[in-house]
């Protein structure tokens, strides 16, 4: 499966060794040394791929059916012969403005972890690099390496909230803008920024239980020296779903906010509308009186009577317009 297996290395004391084809072989060697364990990393397996790793380990049915088909929301899961836990990373495309979730599945048990990835958001790589540079960190075994791919996501969501921090604050500028701009693209801008947040929501809020969990004492493959290490992981995961919450806060005062101006610039034009409308029709309604086909009619034969009213129009004109421009209709 050269495709699937994206690495395969057995770590005794912190060192590298690569692993045999035969996953089976591979585990009992790494049992045998007492103070190894095997990872394997997976990228999108099917269920035929998939039947010979889980087969290999022993891996829990409900898990593997959850492995394969993702979509799943970040948990953690105990069973009798290993700990699975799914989390889901995200990005953050600028040009964009779209957040991606992928997935990534960790089995872990006695001396071994298999990590399954769904999606191209994924630290895996660099995590596994950075715990290879760390030899210190890798010698406490597959709990060690549960802990830094945890702190890689969480860590990564912190810098995603930065900057959907950064062009939310654009957005809102855009929106509170002295130059009028087409309403109805910025309420359709800040609906699809509502959305993303949301898609970040639901990779960040569904992983405060289980990193409550692991920092309890009890939960199997995780040492109690650990336990401080997922509790660090905790606070940086309480800090972006604190900033998850105000982003979304904040989205919906500016959407309020938006629709109150386009309220208040509908105001606006309706009375400069009526404004206009009565300067049109005070020489209308003049006009419409001396248009009138009666003889008996004042002014009619007065040689002054048709400038006389022309006069009366622009002098009635002229207040009404100073007095809407002094009152701001116009």
């Amino acid at each position: 499966m050269p495709g699937v297996i994206v690495d395969c290395a057995i770590y005794r004391d912190g060192r590298r060794a690569e692993c045999a084809t035969d996953f089976s072989r591979a585990l009992e060697e790494a049992r045998a040394k007492g103070d190894a364990f095997l990872w394997l990393g997976m990228y999108e397996p099917t269920e035929r791929e998939f039947d010979l790793v889980s087969s290999e380990f022993g891996l829990h049915p409900l898990a593997v059916e959850d492995a394969l088909k993702a979509h799943q929301r970040p948990k953690l899961e105990v069973y009798d012969d290993s700990l699975f836990m799914v989390l889901k990373p995200v990005t953050y495309d600028d040009a964009a403005a779209t957040v991606t979730a992928s997935e990534v599945m960790v089995f872990l048990g006695e001396a071994f972890v298999v990590t399954v990835r769904h999606g191209e958001a994924s630290p895996l790589a660099a995590v596994r690099r950075r715990l290879e540079e760390h030899r210190e960190i890798l010698r406490h075994g597959p709990g060690a390496v549960l802990y830094a791919v945890c702190d890689a996501v969480v860590d990564h969501y912190i810098d995603v909230a930065s900057e959907l921090q950064l062009d939310l604050e654009e957005l809102e500028a855009e929106v509170f803008a002295p130059v009028r701009r087409d309403t109805k693209n910025t309420a359709a801008e800040i609906y699809a920024f509502k959305r993303e947040v949301l898609e970040f929501r639901r990779a960040t809020g569904p992983l405060a239980a289980p990193m409550t969990l692991l920092q309890n004492p009890g939960v199997p493959y995780v040492h109690d020296h650990a336990r401080p290490f997922f509790r660090d992981v905790d606070d940086h995961l309480t800090r972006a779903n604190e900033s998850v919450e105000g982003l979304d806060r904040l989205l919906s005062d500016i959407l309020a906010a938006h629709l109150a101006q386009m309220g208040v610039r509908q105001n606006d034009d309706m009375r400069k509308i009526s404004a206009w409308a009565a300067l049109a029709a005070v020489p209308t309604l003049i006009a419409g009186i001396y248009g009138m086909n009666f003889d008996d009619m004042p002014e009619l034969k007065w040689h002054l009577g048709y400038p006389a009213i022309l006069l009366v129009m622009v002098v009635i004109e002229v207040s009404l317009y100073r007095l809407f421009k002094r009152r701001g209709w116009l």
